[in-house]
């Protein structure tokens, strides 16, 4: 891969650490106003992200109001943005303020059976502050991460992630930490709803369209015996707080295939309920079956 110029690294630094130092020092009220104001200049600056969400849209809720919910997605990544750069003031004394817990006797049962917890998650809702909270609400986790194209935002980043004790796993390097985490009867967040290639994946149903999607979950389930927990925070309007909710466990066959695709099914159906709060910019449908014509 091509390396970076060094400039740039520093510019893109530079501007991430204005930003979230900008919300972090902030009272809540300034922060929340600024974050929207940055998620506006966001859509402004990168028209492609809007596009590639109108298109999702068209492909998975071609009923819906692609414009109101498209708005609300990044009123969503304003607030997970916000909840980020705070993350230095969030303990066990003020977590409360930000986040509860629901389905919780999932995980506690999950863990009993000694097998470790396997957490589907997604980037829907605060997927940030779902580790980050975890860690705290209950024991430190072990997250999968994806290191961003930019190390100086990387580091930064993972400082920041691992300050309630969660332990970050390189998605270079997955199998073998994340099956001695496991066999420790530890849990483990990775994000199941990325586009893959079809090298490492299988073509599922998802909204009615085949989506490419990694295997890879669901062999590490196989192989560990681990209890596979779908979890998310999502945000509660209402209460002005995230709910970080526990699902019921997945049984899974064995079958690589017939798992992803079973896990796809749940997701799609919280992204239904919640569709203001997934990411919807990301190409979800970029890798095509052979010979079809590209989405994007």
């Amino acid at each position: 891969m091509r390396q970076r110029p060094a400039i740039r690294n520093a510019f893109e630094y530079c501007l991430a650490l204005a930003v979230l130092k900008s919300l972090e020092w902030t009272p809540l009220a300034v922060a929340n106003w600024l974050a929207l104001r940055y998620a506006r200049l966001l859509d402004i600056a990168l028209p492609r992200l809007r596009r590639v969400a109108t298109r999702n849209l068209s492909l998975a809720l071609p009923n819906a109001n692609a414009t109101e919910i498209i708005d609300a997605g990044f009123q969503s990544i304003a607030r997970v943005l916000v909840a980020f750069a705070k993350f230095p003031a969030i303990n066990r004394a003020t977590v409360h303020q930000w986040i509860r817990c629901e389905g919780a006797e999932h995980f506690e049962n999950a863990l009993r059976a000694g097998r470790g917890v396997l957490f589907a998650t997604a980037h829907l809702g605060n997927w940030e502050l779902s580790a980050f909270a975890h860690a705290i609400l209950t024991a430190p986790m072990n997250v999968v991460v994806r290191p961003l194209d930019n190390p100086w935002i990387d580091r930064m980043v993972e400082r920041r992630r691992g300050l309630s004790g969660n332990r970050l796993i390189s998605k270079r390097d997955i199998a073998r930490p994340i099956l001695k985490a496991l066999a420790a009867n530890e849990a483990v967040g990775i994000l199941i709803d990325q586009n893959s290639m079809p090298d490492s994946g299988v073509f599922v149903d998802f909204f009615g369209v085949p989506a490419c999607t990694g295997t890879g979950f669901a062999k590490l389930a196989a192989r560990s015996g681990a209890a596979v927990i779908p979890g998310f925070a999502l945000w509660s309007a209402e209460e002005r707080l995230y709910v970080l909710r526990f699902y019921p466990p997945v049984p899974m066959t064995g079958d690589a295939a017939c798992d992803t695709a079973a896990l796809q099914r749940v997701l799609e159906e919280i992204v239904r309920a919640h569709p203001d709060q997934w990411l919807w910019i990301h190409r979800r449908w970029k890798t095509r079956p052979e010979g079809e014509t590209a989405l994007y």
